[in-house]
């Protein structure tokens, strides 16, 4: 595996189409392609991903996609509970968490 970047390195990445480097961990490459407008390739990803971390990522995903019923289930297995903050707010503190 691969070091993982530093955060001002993972932002820079999202502006280039080549996708995540491959040697990333599953959640990095997930958060990448789901920062990158593929709602797909990372809930793919995601639903692999065992743990807390999978799960948390996954929810994110189905809340993003609008199913809050199927979100509330992921965050309920991350042992989290439903935010109230934005979807970019959370995305920011799950990169930040990954790359922590």
């Amino acid at each position: 595996m691969d070091a993982l970047p530093t955060r001002e390195a993972f932002w820079q990445s999202l502006k280039q189409d080549d996708g995540p480097n491959p040697g990333w961990p599953d959640s990095l490459r997930a958060l990448w392609y789901d920062g990158n407008g593929n709602w797909e390739a990372s809930h793919d990803i995601a639903q692999e991903m065992p743990g807390n971390l999978g799960s948390w990522i996954h929810a994110y995903l189905h809340r993003k996609e609008g199913d809050r019923w199927n979100a509330g289930y992921w965050y309920s297995r991350a042992g989290r509970p439903f935010p109230e903050i934005g979807l970019e707010e959370e995305f920011r503190l799950l990169v930040a968490h990954v790359l922590s």
